[in-house]
C-alpha cells in the first residue's frame, strides 16, 4: 500500500497569521521556518514514499521550494487541513492508498509516531482513519491545564474505548480527574498528536459531508468523521524520551526552542 505524506499549510491562521513562516532556533543556533522544520521531520518517516506541502499561499510555496520541498497549490476555500489534504490527494490520482496529514505546526513529531500510525491503519481494515495518542506525564498535563487557565488554546486531548476507537477529542483537558489521581500512577490523560492517516477513499466523503456542529464548536477537524459515524483508531505511541508540543500560539515558540535545545535538535 503506497503512502504519501501531505503537510497542509495556510498563511491566514486566525490565532497566528503567518505561522508556517515563523522562525525557530535550534539547539546550536540554526534558524529555520516552522514549515521547513515540519517538512524535515516528515522526511524522516520511513513508511512513506513521498512528502508534499499543500498550500494556498504563494509566500509559503516560495519558502517550501527554497528548501527543496514539492508543493501542490490548493484552494483558499479549504476549511481545514483534512480538506486541503483531500484536494491535494485528488490531484495525485490513484497513486496512493494511504494519505498522511502531517501537521505543519508539529516539527517535534518523531518519525516512529507516523510509522506506527501507518502500520496500524494497514492492519485494521475496519478503520478508515487513524491518529496517534501520547500518554502524558504530570508535567505535560500541568502545561495543558496552564494553557486553559490562561484561556489559551493549547494541545488537544483524547479519550477512547477498550478497542482504541476514539470516543471524543477536546481542547479541554479530558477526562477530568482529581488532583490525587492526576499525580498518581492511576491518573491518565492522553495528548492527541495532530497527525492523521486516512484511506484515500474516505477523504472525498469527508469533504461532501460539510462542517459539523462539534467540529465547529471545538475547532477540531477530526470530529466531522465521528459525527458522521466513522470510527477513528487511536494509536498509542511512546515518546522514548522525546519532548512533544505543537506550535499553537506565538507563546509556544519559546517552549519548542527550549525542547529542541534539550534534545540537541539544531
Amino acid at each position: 500500500m503506497n503512502t504519501v505524506i501531505i503537510i497542509p499549510a495556510r498563511y491566514a491562521s486566525t490565532r497566528y497569521p503567518g505561522k508556517p513562516l515563523a522562525m525557530l532556533k535550534g539547539a546550536f543556533g540554526k534558524k529555520m521556518t516552522l514549515i521547513e522544520r515540519s517538512w524535515r521531520a516528515a522526511k524522516e518517516v520511513k513508511a512513506a514514499q513521498r512528502v508534499i506541502v499543500a498550500t494556498d499561499d504563494q509566500r509559503i510555496k516560495d519558502e517550501a521550494q527554497r528548501f527543496g520541498a514539492e508543493v501542490i497549490m490548493t484552494s483558499e476555500l479549504c476549511e481545514n487541513g483534512t480538506e486541503r489534504c483531500a484536494e491535494a490527494a485528488d490531484k495525485l490520482g490513484d497513486e496512493y492508498d494511504i494519505v498522511v496529514n502531517f501537521q505543519g505546526d508539529a516539527p517535534l513529531t518523531p518519525p516512529w509516531f507516523v510509522d506506527g500510525l501507518i502500520s496500524a491503519l494497514k492492519e485494521k481494515s475496519d478503520f478508515s482513519v487513524a491518529t496517534p495518542v501520547l500518554r502524558c506525564d504530570v508535567e505535560m498535563v500541568n502545561d495543558l491545564l496552564e494553557d486553559r487557565r490562561k484561556f489559551m488554546v493549547g494541545g488537544t486531548t483524547a479519550v477512547f474505548s477498550k478497542d482504541f476507537s476514539a470516543l471524543y477529542f477536546s481542547k479541554e483537558v479530558i477526562p477530568f480527574m482529581s488532583e490525587h489521581r492526576l499525580k498518581s500512577s492511576e491518573g491518565f490523560v492522553y495528548h492527541h498528536v495532530g497527525v492523521y492517516a486516512y484511506r484515500k477513499e474516505i477523504l472525498s466523503r469527508y469533504v461532501s459531508w460539510g462542517s459539523s456542529n462539534l467540529e465547529i464548536s471545538e475547532g477540531l477537524e477530526q470530529l466531522r468523521f465521528m459525527e458522521n459515524n466513522k470510527k477513528i483508531l487511536c494509536v498509542e505511541v511512546e515518546a522514548k524520551g522525546r519532548k512533544f508540543w505543537e506550535l499553537n500560539n506565538p507563546e509556544d515558540i519559546g517552549k519548542l526552542e527550549d525542547f529542541m535545545s534539550k534534545m540537541g535538535i539544531n
